[in-house]
């Protein structure tokens, strides 16, 4: 079977450079996949034009990359520039991607009105009304604020932060610190004399209703549990 051949290019320090690479493996390495560049690459040069076979000068690439090895300057390219999708492969990336941001405003932010979490349908719905355009190669972080400004046109919320106060029994005390140590910041927490356990916790607003659950469920109701305050 013939081998995928494909341009990735990067304009970088006022120089254009590109490689030839398998496409499905460059992908892969651009997505954070730990490959060997030797999967990916399918010449070892770099050209300034490869459909014309014009290579890049050491020059330039020492002037930009700060050095001349082809390997390490191949990494860069794949991971900082640009590499040809399929229409299927896009999709997908894009799907993930929204996956990711959706679940981080449903989990990060609140209702400003109601002050309670955003489902994540909800979010995916003003997602699509306000016709939010998404990077398949940037992070959902890097993208989130970007994008909340445009759907809080949709619909009021903001990131917040829940301080929650918890007073549990003794006989559930560990199981649930244990619990609420893997979903919250501990502010503060006692002990008292017959083993109960107090404490104070910071997690993401839209957060709140999942701990709460969770250690209603551990403790079969038998828990004190208020929420002190939201802070956005």
């Amino acid at each position: 079977m013939t081998k995928k051949v494909a341009v990735a290019k990067l304009e970088k320090g006022g120089e254009h450079f590109e490689i030839l690479i398998d496409p499905d493996a460059a992908l892969e390495l651009k997505m954070g996949k730990p490959l060997g560049i030797d999967k990916v690459l399918v010449h070892e040069e770099i050209y300034k034009d490869a459909k014309k076979g014009l290579r890049a000068s050491e020059q330039a690439l020492r002037k930009v990359f700060g050095t001349s090895d082809v390997r390490k300057i191949a990494e860069i390219i794949i991971k900082e520039g640009e590499i040809p999708l399929t229409a299927e492969q896009r999709r997908k990336l894009i799907e993930d991607k929204k996956r990711q941001i959706i679940e981080w405003i449903s989990r990060n932010c609140i209702d400003v009105r109601t002050k309670t979490p955003v489902p994540p349908q909800r979010v995916e719905n003003a997602l699509e009304q306000a016709r939010v355009s998404i990077d398949p190669f940037k992070s959902a972080e890097e993208q989130v604020q970007e994008i909340l400004k445009e759907i809080q046109r949709i619909i009021p919320i903001k990131i917040a932060t829940a301080r929650i106060a918890l007073s549990i029994s003794s006989a559930y005390a560990q199981k649930v610190k244990g619990l609420v140590a893997k979903m919250a910041r501990i502010v503060n927490e006692r002990y008292r004399s017959d083993g109960s356990w107090e404490a104070v916790l910071e997690l993401p607003a839209g957060l709140q209703d999942v701990l709460i659950a969770r250690v209603n469920d551990v403790t079969h109701g038998d828990a004190d549990i208020k929420i002190l305050e939201i802070v956005y």
